[in-house]
């Protein structure tokens, strides 16, 4: 456990620093007992783990892969970018990993410090699929704070991209740590969560305990002039991403914070003010984190159901062959992409039937849908038709069933 304001000399004696953070930031201790944290954390943080178990062990088509990282690193960096006010969309996020984004001049600087975040999650993720990804240090948090800035002018002029501040800084009612502390403080963060250890089996329990706390942490000491809350995000990302926690739910947190960010405020505010009581702001962005991982799975889940149940289709009609059946097949497949009932009479309109029954009367589309009904691939309700999908679903319960 280390205390704050005690140090250790080369000979092993330990001295009592005199420092300022003590008497105005008695809350930075380095320290944290989760003893007290109630059960529903450790519960959240099991399924956390559970989950991201699950995420990364999911087989996905390459291109749906790519898909559905583009996507959450486009939210993710939105939202990173976004707490801070940039107002651009994450379809234009999306545009500038493409890199077919423009933008007007006076956005220009929107679009930079999109791209800023872009380039550190990339070389986060270069570095790990080198095996290069350094420890944590001063000097690595510096260099994500000057990726952060970098080609864009500070909101406060004292600052310089990558450099400890040497003046006071504050956020709304909060001031950050004293100038002359901070980069020992960094310091004394940077060991304090390398030295955290945890059993391999929670390693991923682990990664989300240290990056919230090393995101508190950085809020609170606020080392740089300009770029801490993106700084203290990426730091989080790359703690997350070190431990193998998949990309696309690396990105969450951020998530979570813009989507309740008058909540992320209170919740800095309220730690610092209760004297550095860390468990509120963990129950918090490990909901937020939980939350954002089953709607995650449920997005994966729908993919793989999608996939499984048009190869069902597929092969259903594998050894029905005549011109009757692969418009069945169609029919079918078309149907399926609908995300509510459609209506029969509707059918011959849909934008990939409409030449399969141009000439066709009416008749011949019953007919259709009837052996579709007999196959059990199309349920029908009145005047309305509906793809049987939850037949994929092996486990799905009874009473869940539609007829």
């Amino acid at each position: 456990m280390d205390i704050a304001g005690v140090a250790t000399t080369a000979t092993g004696t330990h001295v009592i620093e005199n420092r300022k953070h003590l008497s105005t930031h008695p809350w930075l201790r380095f320290e944290i007992d989760l003893r007290p944290a109630l059960p529903s954390l450790w519960i959240m943080l099991g399924e956390c783990q559970s989950k991201c178990e699950h995420l990364a062990g999911v087989p996905l088509r390459p291109d749906v892969n790519r898909k559905l990282h583009a996507i959450y690193l486009a939210k993710g960096v939105a939202a990173t970018t976004a707490i801070e006010g940039n107002t651009l969309s994450e379809e234009q996020v999306r545009q500038q990993i493409e890199g077919t984004l423009t933008v007007p001049p006076s956005k220009e600087y929107l679009k930079q410090e999109v791209e800023n975040i872009l380039e550190g999650c990339n070389m986060i993720l270069a570095e790990i699929a080198g095996g290069t990804l350094p420890p944590l240090s001063v000097e690595r948090v510096k260099l994500l704070n000057e990726i952060v800035l970098k080609k864009l002018n500070p909101s406060d002029d004292q600052a310089v991209p990558g450099q400890i501040r040497s003046h006071s800084v504050g956020v709304m009612d909060y001031r950050g740590a004293p100038a002359e502390d901070c980069e020992h403080l960094v310091g004394r963060l940077c060991a304090w969560l390398n030295g955290m250890s945890f059993p391999e089996e929670q390693e991923t329990v682990g990664a989300i305990i240290k990056a919230i706390l090393a995101h508190l942490y950085l809020a609170w000491i606020h080392p740089f002039g300009d770029g801490n809350g993106r700084t203290a995000r990426l730091l989080e990302v790359q703690i997350l991403l070190g431990s193998g926690v998949p990309s696309p739910a690396a990105q969450l947190l951020s998530n979570h914070y813009n989507q309740t960010r008058s909540e992320y405020y209170r919740q800095l505010s309220r730690a610092s003010k209760s004297g550095g009581n860390v468990i509120p702001f963990l129950e918090y962005a490990v909901q937020g984190f939980r939350d954002g991982l089953r709607e995650q799975i449920a997005h994966v889940q729908s993919l793989q159901w999608e996939i499984a149940w048009q190869a069902y289709v597929h092969e259903t009609f594998q050894h029905r062959t005549s011109e009757a059946d692969n418009r069945r097949m169609r029919l079918m497949l078309e149907v399926s992409t609908r995300p509510v009932e459609t209506a029969i009479e509707l059918i011959p309109t849909l934008p990939g039937l409409v030449a399969d029954y141009h000439s066709k009367t009416a008749k011949t589309l019953s007919r259709d849908v009837n052996a579709l009904q007999q196959l059990g691939l199309l349920s029908k309700h009145g005047n309305n038709v509906r793809a049987r999908k939850e037949v994929m679903l092996a486990f799905l319960p009874t009473r869940l069933r539609k007829p």
